[in-house]
C-alpha cells in the first residue's frame, strides 16, 4: 500500500481554475452552485454521496457540459471556447461504465480512436495504444473482442483508450465499482505509477479506503457546495464532516484511533508485511 508523497513547489501552479460556477440541467435548482477552487497536480479525489453534483463536476471539467454561470479554466484554457476535442489533448476522462465508452470490435481498434483522431497519424497512433495497453497490462489482447474481457479489463481497456491520448490530466469516474479486491490494489499501482511518470490524477469515489491508500488531497461535495478541501487524512478524519457528507470513515482512520497510531504508521506495517508474504 502507498500514500504518495510529492515535493510542495509540484503544487505551485494550478491545473484548474474554477471560477463562480453555477450548472443547472433544466433552468430549476442549481445541481452546483457558486463553487471557486483551483485543482494542482496532487492525486485529488473528489467524494459525497450520490447527487452531490460530483460526476456534473468532473464532466464540466471535461467539457461534456457548459457552465451555467461562471468560468472553468484547464491549463489555461477556457472550456467554454474548446471543444472536446481540443481538451481531450490534455484531460480525460474514464466513465464509470466501461458500456458508456466502449464502441469498436477489437481492443487495439478502441484504444487507437482517441489518438488517430488527434494525431492524424496511425503508425504514432498505434505505438502510443501499445504502450497505454502495457500500462494497464492487456498488451497481447489486442486484437481481442472488448467484450471477450472481463468487466475489470473492460475498464482497464478505456483506461488505456484515454491514456493514450497523453493528457495531462486523468479523471476516473468510480473506479473501484464492482471491482474484486485484487484488481483494485493493481488499479493503486497504476494510478501510483502514473502519478510518478508526471500525470496528474483525480477520482471520484465512494470508497473512501481507496481514497485514504492513494490520494493526497480530498474535496467534500455536499448539496452542490464543497463543504471540505484539504489533506486526505485530515478531511476524512473529520467525523462531523463524514457525518454531514454521509460518508464512512476508512477502516485504516478507525484502526488508527484503537491503536492509538497514525494512519501512515499503520499501512507502512501493512506494506512491511505483505513484503513478508
Amino acid at each position: 500500500m502507498n500514500i504518495t508523497s510529492s515535493l510542495e513547489s509540484k503544487f505551485e501552479k494550478s491545473l484548474i481554475t474554477v471560477q463562480n460556477l453555477y450548472f443547472t440541467y433544466k433552468d430549476e435548482e442549481y445541481v452546483l452552485k457558486n463553487i471557486s477552487v483551483e485543482i494542482d497536480s496532487r492525486p485529488t479525489a473528489i467524494v459525497g454521496q450520490n447527487g452531490a453534483g460530483k460526476t456534473t463536476f468532473v464532466k464540466l471539467l471535461k467539457g461534456l457540459l457548459t457552465p451555467s454561470k461562471g468560468d472553468i479554466f484547464v491549463c489555461g484554457m477556457n472550456t467554454k471556447d474548446k471543444t472536446v476535442a481540443e481538451l481531450s489533448k490534455v484531460i480525460g476522462l474514464v466513465f464509470q461504465n466501461p458500456s458508456d465508452q466502449i464502441f469498436k470490435s477489437k481492443v487495439i481498434d478502441e484504444v487507437m480512436f482517441g489518438p488517430l483522431n488527434i494525431l492524424k497519424d496511425k503508425q504514432e497512433a498505434y505505438k502510443k495504444s501499445i504502450k497505454a495497453l502495457e500500462i494497464v497490462g492487456l498488451n497481447g489482447r489486442e486484437h481481442d473482442h472488448p467484450y471477450d474481457l472481463t468487466l475489470s479489463e473492460r475498464k482497464l481497456l478505456c483506461l488505456a483508450s484515454v491514456l493514450a491520448m497523453e493528457p495531462d490530466i486523468l479523471i476516473l469516474d468510480e473506479p473501484t465499482i464492482a471491482q474484486d479486491r485484487y484488481s483494485v490494489k493493481r488499479l493503486g499501482e497504476i494510478i501510483q505509477e502514473l502519478i510518478k511518470n508526471g500525470k496528474s490524477v483525480i477520482t471520484i469515489t465512494h470508497d473512501m479506503d481507496f481514497v485514504l491508500e492513494n490520494f493526497e488531497r480530498t474535496i467534500v461535495f455536499n448539496e452542490g457546495i464543497i463543504v471540505s478541501d484539504g489533506e486526505t487524512e485530515k478531511v476524512l478524519g473529520d467525523d462531523e464532516i463524514i457525518q454531514k457528507s454521509h460518508l464512512e470513515t476508512p477502516w485504516i482512520i478507525r484502526l488508527s484511533r484503537v491503536l492509538d497510531r497514525t494512519p501512515r504508521s499503520i499501512f507502512e506495517i501493512l506494506e512491511r508485511g505483505q513484503e513478508n508474504i
